[in-house]
């Protein structure tokens, strides 16, 4: 699978970039990385669409910001480029997640192993790493669990850690899917079940606790997916928007009947929970 890599210049203020990075995301763009001159987007080739890219770039909000260089990267390509920008995340000094060229270090309690590839889920992302700290702070003994947009599989890994009874982790993109599988191996935590889906995969099974970090206009059309499958007193933690987004995103949740617990908020991303 080739992938386009495109190098943007950084928008006014890092609201700005974070609003820049979304609507790329609309378009196709699934990862991205910092760069000395600005950051970096990937695209499957595939996916790639010009006209809408020229789209976003001609927004007055982004009128600073130019696209400085885009080339096709075969996908073999991949990780050298990534393995060359690659830090470990340490979240509470509790988590630590590293790729598998990194070395352990015993002073963390969860040291998890993440090769992403193309997918979405290092925790070097706020939406990523503040739905770590959550989860770092509840207690998933004997629960089971669903990680919905599972991504590169972290968060499905470090529920199974912090003692999940069982967990199940969706994505709707292949590649996802398949590096779900790959980390879950890299970390002995084979119990998990990983499947290519979407909502309509669920099927009404039940869990005590859903994790969905996915972004707003998902969240909103597929919540009451979600709520189906969540147990009475059970939790869901939502990740992928920005704050002025949370009104939205809890208007449809206590539509749905769930309370609203808390939210934490980083750079204007916010991850909540809720309770059935």
């Amino acid at each position: 699978m080739n992938y386009y890599a495109c190098s943007f210049s950084n928008p006014e203020n890092e609201i700005l970039k974070d609003m820049f990075m979304e609507l790329l995301g609309t378009i196709g763009f699934d990862s991205f990385m910092d760069t000395d001159d600005g950051f970096e987007a990937y695209c499957k080739e595939q996916d790639y669409n010009e006209t809408e890219l020229d789209e976003i770039l001609q927004m007055e909000q982004f009128a600073n910001v130019s696209l400085l260089k885009k080339e096709l990267i075969p996908d073999q390509d991949w990780n050298a480029t990534w393995e060359a920008s690659y830090e470990p995340v340490v979240i509470n000094e509790l988590c630590r997640i590293r790729a598998p060229f990194h070395q352990v270090e015993g002073s963390y309690k969860y040291d998890l192993i993440i090769e992403p590839k193309m997918s979405f889920g290092t925790a070097h992302h706020e939406t990523t790493s503040q739905i770590i700290e959550l989860m770092l702070q509840s207690d998933f003994t004997g629960l089971d669990v669903l990680d919905m947009g599972s991504g590169t599989g972290v968060l499905a890994i470090l529920a199974k850690k912090l003692g999940s009874a069982t967990t199940v982790a969706i994505d709707n993109d292949e590649w996802a899917y398949r590096n779900a599988l790959d980390n879950i191996r890299l970390n002995d935590e084979n119990e998990i079940v990983v499947e290519l889906g979407d909502a309509g995969s669920l099927n009404n099974r039940q869990f005590d606790l859903i994790l969905a970090n996915i972004n707003r206009n998902i969240l909103l059309r597929d919540m009451k997916e979600y709520v189906k499958c969540l147990l009475d007193g059970g939790k869901i933690f939502f990740s992928g928007f920005y704050e002025e987004d949370l009104k939205l995103i809890a208007k449809e949740a206590e539509s749905l009947g769930l309370k609203y617990i808390s939210h934490v908020t980083k750079n204007n991303w916010t991850a909540a929970v809720f309770m059935k």
